[in-house]
This record gives C-alpha cells, structure tokens and sequence, in this order.
C-alpha cells in the first residue's frame, strides 16, 4: 500500500533524476558552445570535455543575479600546453566563454604578411647598445606620419 512518506519519497527521486536529466543536457549544450568558440578563436578543445566547477548566483548582461552553472574545460594552441577556460551558462544560454593567457601562432596568409597593411615589420635594429633619440627614430621609420 502506498502511504503519503512513500509518494513523497517516490515524488522526490522523481524530482531528482528529472534535475540530473536536465543538468546534463546544459551540460552537452555548454560542450556544443565550446567547441564552436574553440574553432572560431582557433585553439583546440581538450579532452572533448566541459566540467561543471560550481552553481552560483552570478550577476548576468544586465546586471541581474541568476543562478548561473559555471563549466571548466581546457584547451591548447601548441599542443604542448594545456590552457584553462570557463563557459558561465544562465539556464541553456550562454553568460560568456572565458580563456586563459595563451600563446598567438600566427597564420600563413594573416594580415601581418600583408606589406601594404602592417608599415614595417622588421625595423632596422641598433647593432650596439648605443641610444638612441626617439625624435631621430620617429623621423626615419615612422610611415604614417609623413
């Protein structure tokens, strides 16, 4: 016989797993956000993984406190390192995506190969320890102010 302790036990674990179900499609929309930012900065995801860190209350766009989940993954650009990011999600939208301070390897074809948009990129260097004058500098290799 089913007495009320047991429908509210019964109603409970039933809360429960549908909170874990639901928790884990956040989690997999989190990954699927991190992936794509991850190929839009050009690093590497690591692991294919985002870990859920915490839940808070953090202040979202507006200002607001939500309930927020806060997910850790890690990434890499050399393949040598391993590099720290955070994904805040506000319910299944996205709060921001954070990365740690990591190297830039630049690209064949990026705008710094570019000559006619980068000045110079290889100034002339001293060949001693001598000072130089910064008016004397200016004066022979500042382009675009002449």
């Amino acid at each position: 016989m089913l007495t009320l302790g047991n429908l509210f036990v019964l109603m409970l674990l039933t809360a429960g797993g549908a909170w874990l179900w639901h928790a884990h499609g956040l989690r997999e929309r989190a990954l699927a956000r991190v992936k794509q930012h991850c190929q839009q900065v050009d690093v590497i995801l690591l692991d294919d993984n985002v870990a859920l860190r915490r839940i808070a209350l953090l202040p979202d766009a507006r200002g607001r406190k939500r309930l927020a989940r806060v997910y850790g993954f890690e990434f890499t650009v050399t393949s040598e390192q391993r590099h720290a990011g955070t994904i805040i999600m506000f319910g299944d939208h996205v709060g921001h995506i954070e990365l740690a301070p990591h190297p830039f390897v630049e690209k064949p074809g990026s705008a710094l190969d570019k000559p006619d948009l980068v000045p110079d990129k290889t100034p002339e260097k001293p060949t001693s320890a001598e000072v130089i004058q910064l008016s004397e500098w200016r004066r022979t290799h500042d382009k675009w102010h002449h």
